[in-house]
């Protein structure tokens, strides 16, 4: 048997309930089966108890988790590319995470292959990144607009698009009398709103809330309910206990799921709302409308970032778009310039207002609609074998150690 490819990977730990962290077990959970690969993984993004090495049963041997803080620094890299001797180096998440990394490309690039995962929100093209994207062999793009995005900043890297996935197999549709149980036992008839996202300021969690109440303004207090899996004290987020309190919605109108749960469980809460939305100002992908369809239950969603190209196929929608009523553009030292979108408070009434209007039929062949474009265009069947595709290609094509071919440096006459 031919040695396996042994990859270092920076990411979300992979036991994380993140998008980052879910999506990045999806990929070593498809390269463990084929027995063609080795991980060694910096678990990022959450508070360790105990930071030795740690091992996965599923995984045996194959995988090795180095408990991190942050994402790492630059002499843990060192450590254990040159320990550990990888073939290659993946890592995923916004580039603002990662500059301490990029500082140190020619160490790691003389070595090994350098395989960024991307994710960008927003337009204008971001210049600024273009010393980022260059410090990389090859760019995976996460959403259509992100690949614009890199193919016109670094036109000489080589990019792919490979979007998000989710298993279809555990996000789907459940029996009708198995979700018609579950209503009547916690919502009777009422239409159930779902807002699966972090209670952060670009989540828009307190217009989410805020607005509802006007939503139920019209159609009255004891006609919907919205179910929020989040922390409604998230410190990155506004207090929503808070709002509902001073909104008068104490009695069942707004509904909090706190507890991290396991993706079937998640999946029936999909299952039983009528909608969900996400109206996020910057998303860059928006992996709940992706769950949501996949389970056939339609969105109502900012037509922004990764979200418009899920939410419809260019001809048909699986729910509502709503155009951003407004663009602001902001920064900050880091991301000088990009655009932020805003729906406005009509249009998101507006848009409850017309999801609840339909009938259930209506709403079913939306979500039915939906999964078929999930199936069609983000299914994992397909899209995770292309990450055995383009690591067997990239090691082939820029080697490591001994073999690896990179020009370091580029001669040209003044």
């Amino acid at each position: 048997m031919d040695k396996k490819l042994k990859i270092m990977i920076i990411s979300d730990h992979i036991l994380s309930p993140s998008g980052v962290g879910t999506q990045t077990k999806y990929i070593i959970d498809h390269l463990h089966k084929t027995g063609r690969y080795q991980f060694i993984c910096l678990g990022g993004a959450i508070k360790h108890p105990d930071y030795r090495p740690q091992k996965i049963d599923l995984y045996g041997e194959d995988l090795i988790v180095f408990p991190v803080d942050g994402y790492g620094n630059q002499d843990i890299v060192r450590s254990i590319i040159r320990t550990q001797k990888p073939d290659m180096l993946w890592f995923m998440t916004d580039p603002r995470f990662y500059d301490w990394l990029w500082d140190i490309e020619d160490e790691i690039r003389a070595l090994v292959p350098m395989i960024y995962h991307h994710v960008w929100d927003n337009y204008p093209f971001p210049t600024y990144n273009a010393p980022f994207y260059n410090s990389n062999d090859v760019i995976a793009t996460i959403s259509k607009l992100t690949s614009d995005i890199v193919k016109n900043v670094s036109p000489t890297v080589e990019e792919l698009y490979i979007p998000h996935s989710v298993d279809t197999k555990i996000f789907r549709k459940l029996q009708d009398h198995e979700i018609a149980k579950i209503r009547n036992e916690n919502f009777n008839d009422k239409f159930v709103v779902f807002w699966n996202s972090r209670n952060a300021k670009r989540k828009m969690s307190g217009s989410v809330v805020w607005w509802f109440s006007k939503f139920l303004e019209k159609v009255g207090k004891d006609k919907a309910t919205l179910v929020m899996h989040t922390d409604p004290k998230d410190p990155n987020g506004q207090d929503l206990e808070v709002i509902i309190s001073q909104l008068g919605l104490v009695n069942g109108e707004v509904k909090f799921s706190t507890n991290r749960i396991p993706p079937n469980e998640l999946a029936i809460l999909y299952n039983v709302a009528d909608v969900t939305v996400n109206i996020s100002d910057a998303e860059g992908f928006g992996l709940s409308c992706l769950e949501s369809l996949a389970c056939e239950t339609p969105a109502i969603v900012n037509m922004t970032g990764g979200l418009q190209e899920q939410i419809t196929d260019g001809t048909n929608f699986f729910g509502i778009g709503i155009e951003p009523s407004s663009r602001a553009m902001i920064g900050s030292q880091q991301v000088p310039f990009i655009y932020e979108d805003r729906v406005s408070e009509k249009d998101f009434v507006e848009a409850l207002e017309t999801m609840f209007n339909k009938t259930s039929q209506e709403r079913d062949e939306l979500g039915r609609m939906g999964r078929e474009h999930v199936l069609k265009n983000y299914n994992p069947t397909i899209l995770l074998p292309k990450w055995d595709e383009l690591f067997q290609s990239v090691h082939k094509k820029y080697g490591s150690w001994e073999t690896r071919k990179h020009q370091r440096w580029t001669f040209k006459k003044i």
